[in-house]
């Protein structure tokens, strides 16, 4: 907590003014020459098709703008990175944010507010923003903040259930669980049965990972939420919230259900056949591939999560690329054209089908026919995005993340959920008032 309150300290410091709309001050700017930071976290192929995407816009772009791509580790690691340097001249031009990050960096007015770029008679996108998937676009609209645009969403992906088919027609079942009573029947029925081909010993019904995503998309599953934007609080400790936790734990104390104890442990094990079903994003599914590809050579598919509403509520989350106020209007307009590229659907399609991530634009998703029949699992979890919900874009989000994967790990080890979750609630508000106090200075 001392790190934490050393955190909101740096930000009280800082200039804690509301972000306001900028007018049509970007009309007729010229951006000729301007060179683009951009701060992202995308290594390996995905890195080189990124590299490949700037490439192609540093030598195509009418105005000799030129974009630095820089990787900078993963998402946490720019947070970590960002905060010192927050409204400051330090800050790259673009860089990758989740939603409550963006809402964190407001805080210090330190980013800019692209509604008037994206509504920009001369560098909006003009009839083409009606292609945008709406939901991903407002999921960067910030109503706290006077509705300003803090990002711009470059793609999506969902919170989804893997499981072994093969090991499912073993058990007798002839569908994927979508109850939790069905979930419990088949997970229980797997860890006492272990799968034919499984490349190592044992068996696990259920491998969770410990994290505020797993949790979240746990408690929407059973109805409820993490945050009541109504009243502006946390709510871990509603009765879903409680229903669905005390449900994980007595999986876990049945033996039909274990925690992940490693990174990427869960993959791991499912690969080789020792684990029946784990949850994990959409983006992972060449990953469970590959992993099962080296193991025990099964078929496997993806599922909505379980769920006790009449309809899968699935967790959608993603980051946005956000713009930093700094370098005045001429960059400002670079980094916008910039973003406009990676939105053009030639490089959305490009990106989907080499990620497998969501695109953001619908005439994307018509295109993707061949993609969808050559990965029909990707196309299963594509068909679950209108029962999409979001995590909450609180500032602080990351510092409360830590506390749910705490809280988590407690749980499943045996502490009372109802107390261990009040405990929660009652830190995570402790933290998001602290945050929307500085947003009324």
């Amino acid at each position: 907590m001392k790190r934490l309150r050393w955190m909101l300290g740096l930000l009280v410091a800082l200039s804690l003014t509301a972000a306001v709309a900028q007018g049509n001050r970007y009309e007729n700017v010229d951006p000729s020459g301007q060179e683009v930071v951009f701060w992202h976290v995308h290594s390996g192929p995905n890195g080189e098709l990124l590299e490949s995407i700037v490439q192609d816009f540093n030598e195509t772009n009418e105005y000799g703008i030129t974009v630095v791509a820089e990787h900078q580790g993963s998402y946490p690691d720019i947070f970590q990175k960002i905060l010192p340097i927050l409204g400051s001249d330090d800050m790259p031009n673009l860089l990758i944010a989740y939603q409550n990050q963006a809402a964190t960096y407001q805080l210090a007015d330190a980013l800019v507010d692209m509604r008037p770029l994206v509504e920009s008679d001369q560098w909006g996108f003009g009839e083409a923003r009606a292609d945008f998937f709406e939901g991903f676009v407002q999921s960067d609209v910030f109503p706290s903040f006077g509705g300003a645009q803090l990002g711009w969403p470059p793609n999506r992906s969902m919170e989804v259930l893997f499981y072994n088919q093969q090991w499912l027609e073993e058990l007798g079942f002839d569908k994927a669980p979508t109850t939790p009573e069905e979930f419990r029947e088949v997970t229980c029925a797997a860890s006492q049965n272990p799968f034919s081909e499984a490349a190592g010993q044992g068996a696990i019904g259920f491998e969770m990972t410990v994290g505020a995503s797993t949790f979240a998309s746990m408690v929407f599953a059973f109805g409820g939420n993490v945050y009541d934007t109504e009243n502006n609080r946390y709510t871990y400790d509603s009765p879903e919230a409680i229903e669905a936790m005390t449900f994980v734990q007595g999986l876990i104390e049945d033996g039909c259900a274990a925690i992940e104890t490693e990174r990427y442990g869960a993959q791991a094990n499912f690969g080789v056949g020792t684990t029946f079903s784990t949850t994990g994003s959409s983006v992972g599914i060449p990953y469970y591939e590959r992993a099962v590809e080296a193991g025990a050579q099964f078929e496997f598919d993806v599922a909505a999560m379980p769920h006790a509403t009449p309809n899968p509520v699935m967790n959608v989350y993603g980051p946005s690329i956000s713009m930093a106020d700094v370098g005045g209007p001429e960059a400002h307009v670079a980094s916008w054209l910039f973003i406009k590229h990676l939105s053009t659907p030639e490089a959305q399609a490009e990106w989907a089908r080499f990620t497998n991530y969501f695109p953001v634009r619908e005439s994307v998703a018509r295109e993707l026919d061949e993609y969808f029949t050559a990965n029909p699992k990707f196309e299963t979890a594509f068909e679950l995005l209108p029962y999409g919900v979001a995590e909450p874009a609180t500032p602080g989000y990351d510092f409360v993340r830590d506390l749910v994967g705490d809280a988590m790990a407690a749980m499943f080890t045996g502490e009372d959920v109802a107390e261990t979750l009040a405990d929660l609630n009652e830190e995570a508000n402790e933290i998001l008032q602290d945050q929307l106090a500085e947003m009324q200075n």
